[in-house]
């Protein structure tokens, strides 16, 4: 094993990015991503510093042969999922993964975007009823909005319990600690430096749309304005296109957050960290219980116009979920 392969490996064992690790040696990441794609090496004094970072002799981290000896009889579980033998990942697995994980992120982020927009044709036949331009009852019309919206979810749900099922293959990326095998990293880096453009393009529209989502409705409800000609009250159509915008904005943010993540986890950096892998092992339950909160309101209620400010509060909630959770995993450190 050459240094190179050396300070990536004992770098993830002990759950730190590279910026981390450049934030500790006091040099800069493009430091530490040259030193690990073998592209420069590290001078004496950051070899010294290294060794006594990852608890190895200097001899293990300079010469081919020698295993591993530790300075110290430290543990690194700070950072460290339960499971800490690292998984080995080839660099066939690694292709296999990028490739699944690209055609995934269509198919997974139009799901996501047709759970958003499922409540839309409800709301517009509840307005046209209103407005008297259907030829049957108000009632019919809101149970064949709910038909149709059932049905949008239900293949929705089918496309992830489709694509999760063949992506279980590649589920210990996310849970479990990986040693990649040589030139994979260079890989992924070079992939994820190509898509780079890709990925902010898509992450700028996405907010975008989501911002400016909101100003239908506020035009619609300042306007106060109710007329059969429109079909019903305005403020309905407004929702029905505030879903609509957000619904096709966090599709381009799902999508490109796949496709890049699926690099990150790779490298373990961003979000796939060996401590913030930790810190995410809930994240799915507290979604599952946000889109409970929004269908029961929203079905007892039927005050659809109302019942999507729960998403922007769960985003919110979320970010500040996030990071007590961080706190608390260090504080136990």
């Amino acid at each position: 094993m050459i240094l190179a392969d050396k300070i990536i490996e004992n770098r993830k064992k002990n759950g730190w990015s590279q910026e981390e690790l450049a934030d500790k040696l006091g040099v800069s990441r493009q430091s530490v991503s040259k030193w690990e794609g073998a592209q420069a090496i590290p001078d004496m004094k950051k070899i010294v510093q290294l060794a006594e970072l990852f608890g190895v002799t200097t001899d293990y981290l300079l010469k081919d042969e020698i295993e591993e000896t530790a300075l110290t009889t430290a543990v690194y579980t700070d950072f460290s999922l339960e499971e800490d033998v690292p998984v080995k990942v080839t660099m066939e697995d690694a292709n296999k993964f990028l490739e699944y994980n690209e055609r995934a992120a269509g198919p997974i982020s139009a799901g996501v975007m047709v759970c958003i927009i499922s409540a839309v044709p409800l709301l517009v036949l509840l307005g046209l009823s209103g407005a008297g331009k259907l030829p049957f009852s108000e009632y019919t019309a809101t149970m064949v909005g709910i038909i149709i919206l059932l049905s949008l979810i239900a293949c929705a749900v089918t496309i992830f319990i489709v694509l999760g099922m063949k992506g279980k293959t590649f589920e210990y990326l996310n849970e479990k600690n990986i040693d990649t095998d040589y030139g994979v990293s260079g890989m992924a880096k070079e992939k994820r430096s190509k898509y780079a453009g890709t990925h902010t393009r898509m992450m700028v529209i996405g907010v975008v749309l989501c911002i400016l989502a909101a100003i239908p409705l506020f035009i619609t409800s300042i306007s106060g304005y109710t007329t059969a000609k429109m079909g019903g009250s305005l403020v309905i159509y407004g929702v029905a296109l505030l879903l609509t915008l957000i619904g096709i904005g966090v599709k381009l943010l799902v999508q490109t957050s796949m496709i890049n993540n699926g690099y990150n986890k790779l490298l373990e950096d961003g979000d796939y960290t060996r401590f913030n892998k930790r810190a995410s092992k809930w994240d799915g339950i507290y979604w599952a219980i946000a889109v409970a909160i929004y269908l029961a309101w929203s079905f007892i209620t039927m005050d659809w116009q109302t019942t999507w400010i729960v998403w922007p509060i769960a985003g919110v909630v979320f970010a500040a979920y996030k990071e007590i959770i961080k706190m608390i995993l260090r504080a136990k450190r």
